[in-house]
Formats: C-alpha cells, sequence, structure tokens
C-alpha cells in the first residue's frame, strides 16, 4: 500500500464514519422526539414502540439492496445519494401533526439506516485483509450517533420544541453529504462484477447456515442496541421520574461506549478471533440482562418480632452501570459478527453484511414494538430485559452446538491465541 493510497483509505474512513455517525443519529431521532410526539398525540406504550421503530424498519429492508449495489457501483455514489434521499423528509418531519403522519415520513427517514450495509464493505475494500476488522469496527463506531441524538436533540428541544430538531438534523445530513462527496473517492479496483442470477442469486446465502446464525448474533448485539438506545430515555423517565435531559444522559452511558469502542471490537477480533470475543460477549450480555430483569419489588416475611418488609431492585446508578457495561459489550460484538463475514465471505462482503444488518435492524425495529405490548400486557417495565435475555439464550445455545463443542476455547487443550504465545516469548 503506497503512501498516497493509504492516505486516500484513510480519508474515506473519517468521512465514512463521520456520515454514519450523523446518518445513525438522524435514524435515532425518535428516541428522543417521540417522548413530546407521544404526550401531544396521547399514545400507548405499543404505538410509541412502533412510532420508534418505523425508520429503523425501512433502514433494516434496504440494506440488502444498498449492500449489492455497492458491491456494483461502489459506495461513495450510493452512500452520497442516499443521505440526499433523506433530507426532505427530515425536514417535512416538522410539520406532521397526526400519528399516520410520523409514521409515514419516518419510513422515508428510515433510509438513513441502510448507510451502514454501504459503508462496511465500502471502507473494507481500502484495507488489507489484516486490518478489516479494525476499519469495520471504526466505521461502526458511527453506531455513537444514537448517543450523539442524546445529547442534541434534548438542548434543541427544551430551548426551541421538538418541531426544532429535524430541522436542524437536515441542515446537519446535507452539510455532511456535501463534506462526505468531497472527502471521498472511489477505486473501480473495488467494483464487484455482477453476479448471475441478479438479487436472487445472492439471497441464495440466506441457505447458508452461517449466514443464518451470524443474523442471530447480529439480532441481539445491534437490534438489542437500536431497541435499547430508542427505549432507554423514556424508560428512565418513567421508572425514575427523571427531567427528559438528564434521561437522555444517563441513556447516552450505554450508547455512547456501545457505538464507540466497536473499533476495540474490531482489534480484539483481529487479533483473537471472531469466535473469541463473540464467545464472550454472550455471556457478559447474559449475565447483565439477568440482573436487569429483575423488577423493582417489595416483599414482606413473618419474623419473631413481626412483619418486616423488603425492597430488591435496582437503583438509577446501578442500572446505568449494568447498561454501560451491556453497552460497551454488544460494541464488541457488532465488531465480532462482522469480522466473522470478512473472515469467511471476502469476495461477497456487501451482500452479506447487508443480509445480517438486515436481521439486525429487522431485531432494532421489531424489539421497540415488543418492549411496548409486554409493558402494555405486564406493567413491568424491565420486562424488556427478560425478553432479550431469551434472546441472548438462543445465541449462546446456537453457538455451543454449532462453534464451543469443536473448539474447547478455555484449559489446557484450547488452541494458543497470539494473547497466550505472547508470554512464551
Amino acid at each position: 500500500m503506497t503512501a498516497s493510497y493509504r492516505r486516500t483509505a484513510l480519508s474515506v474512513l473519517a468521512v465514512s464514519t463521520l456520515s454514519f455517525t450523523v446518518c445513525f443519529m438522524v435514524w435515532m431521532m425518535f428516541g428522543v422526539i417521540g417522548i413530546p410526539i407521544k404526550k401531544q398525540l396521547g399514545l400507548t406504550a405499543t404505538q410509541f414502540g412502533l412510532l420508534t421503530a418505523t425508520p429503523v424498519l425501512t433502514g433494516s429492508l434496504v440494506r440488502v439492496p444498498l449492500g449489492i449495489w455497492t458491491d456494483r457501483f461502489g459506495g461513495r455514489i450510493v452512500l452520497f445519494v442516499c443521505m440526499l434521499l433523506c433530507v426532505l423528509p427530515i425536514f417535512m418531519m416538522s410539520y406532521a401533526t397526526e400519528y399516520w403522519h410520523f409514521l409515514v415520513l419516518g419510513l422515508f427517514v428510515g433510509l438513513a439506516g441502510g448507510s451502514f450495509s454501504v459503508g462496511t464493505p465500502y471502507v473494507a475494500r481500502w484495507f488489507p485483509k489484516s486490518q478489516q476488522g479494525f476499519a469495520m469496527g471504526v466505521f461502526g463506531a458511527g453506531n455513537s450517533g444514537a448517543a450523539v441524538n442524546k445529547f442534541v436533540a434534548p438542548v434543541i428541544l427544551v430551548a426551541a420544541g421538538w418541531t426544532m430538531v429535524p430541522k436542524v438534523y437536515a441542515a446537519i445530513m446535507l452539510g455532511t453529504a456535501i463534506l462526505f462527496w468531497f472527502g471521498s473517492s472511489h477505486d473501480p479496483a473495488h467494483v464487484v462484477p455482477p453476479v448471475k442470477g441478479g438479487l436472487g442469486a445472492q439471497l441464495k446465502a440466506l441457505k447458508d447456515p452461517k449466514v443464518l446464525k451470524y443474523c442471530q448474533y447480529y439480532s441481539i448485539v445491534f437490534g438489542g442496541y437500536v431497541g435499547l438506545s430508542l427505549w432507554m430515555v423514556q424508560y428512565y423517565v418513567g421508572e425514575y421520574g427523571l427531567d427528559i435531559r438528564v434521561a437522555a444522559l444517563l441513556a447516552a452511558c450505554f450508547s455512547l461506549p456501545g457505538g464507540v469502542l466497536r473499533a476495540i471490537g474490531g482489534w480484539l477480533s483481529d487479533k483473537y478471533g471472531a469466535h473469541t470475543v463473540t464467545w464472550w460477549v454472550m455471556w457478559v450480555s447474559w449475565i447483565c440482562l439477568f440482573v436487569l430483569s429483575y423488577p423493582q419489588t417489595d416483599f414482606t416475611i413473618s419474623t419473631i418480632n413481626g412483619p418486616q418488609t423488603f425492597h430488591i431492585g435496582l437503583n438509577v446508578y446501578a442500572f446505568t452501570a449494568i447498561m454501560g457495561v451491556l453497552g460497551v459489550a454488544w460494541a464488541f460484538g457488532k465488531a465480532s459478527v462482522f469480522k466473522y463475514i470478512s473472515d469467511d465471505y471476502s469476495h461477497n462482503i456487501g451482500a452479506i453484511s447487508g443480509i445480517v444488518g438486515l436481521a439486525g435492524g429487522m431485531g432494532g425495529f421489531i424489539l421497540p414494538i415488543l418492549f411496548g405490548y409486554l409493558l402494555d400486557v405486564t406493567g413491568i417495565r424491565s420486562s424488556a430485559f427478560m425478553l432479550l435475555y431469551a434472546v441472548v439464550w438462543v445465541s449462546l445455545i446456537w453457538m455451543y452446538w454449532t462453534e464451543v463443542r469443536k473448539t474447547e476455547v478455555m484449559g489446557r487443550n484450547a488452541p494458543a491465541a497470539p494473547f497466550s504465545q505472547s508470554f512464551k516469548h
């Protein structure tokens, strides 16, 4: 790699990561402005869940075609057009007055979420295979746009009302699109010839058990991340009675590490392998979600001194700390899943990442709706974490039967890892 090519690659990575951060910020917009909209329209928890999740639906469904178009036409033009198409719907959101207005516009705004399946193969091809995990991790750190939204939107909301947020976001998106165009580049060598049979042929990858497994992994580490990023502000407001600005700040303690630390997850995956990182991510998730699932509980027992009442439940500080740990784990997991893809499908990264991204995005769409439904039915806010706990169980069992049984990851018979080898020298 020449010095000039290296500089171009780093420039592409930088502007692509910035663009994805802005796209993700817009994609998560309803996580904050949805709260005053819910109050204005008198929505139920399920309706609120659908409102926040609507952009995620479009962003998920377009990931496969966008990934394929990226392979065929190059990521520069596809991402630029994708961002431009979002500007008008974002701006029009300020003038919506009915529930269906928000749902329809949310579908168009959701196109911003498809930027992930464009940028991932786009930046990966600018780097050698040994650095692709790190490059994709840096780009994926744009997930921190969910945290940026929690910092920016409440300030605008309090200062000028929620209707100002879409106007500001539309201007930011337009400016970022222009910056991306002038800071990025196109290499014809990165264009992949059309696969014989077109879209149908590439979608046959869904018959591959490994692709389905990676979809399951990603549905929790990314789908869960998106779902909770959309849900957490109103969770803090409802569970702990916090002001929306404080709630958004604490919710960012989950969203920020869940996005920024993805680059470290890419580096760890390059060094120790996707399997090892993902396995530990699932176990950390299992522990965190088990604790988070326990609802606020008061119980009374009979003692020799009479009835004694006890309270069990996480206070806001413990809850936030555990959410932070979960965010770190999922940041590593999002990177390790895509390291699996770059290792196993280097010739078809765009299409496969689009399929896996679709699964993750659909998780992010379905989960907030289910969170709202469970809250309406049970009245227990922590039911959201109970659901995620069950999903992690599925991933752990699947991973054990298909990978762990074949590879001893601990003990004297485990294959030597770079880390253990370093102690021998």
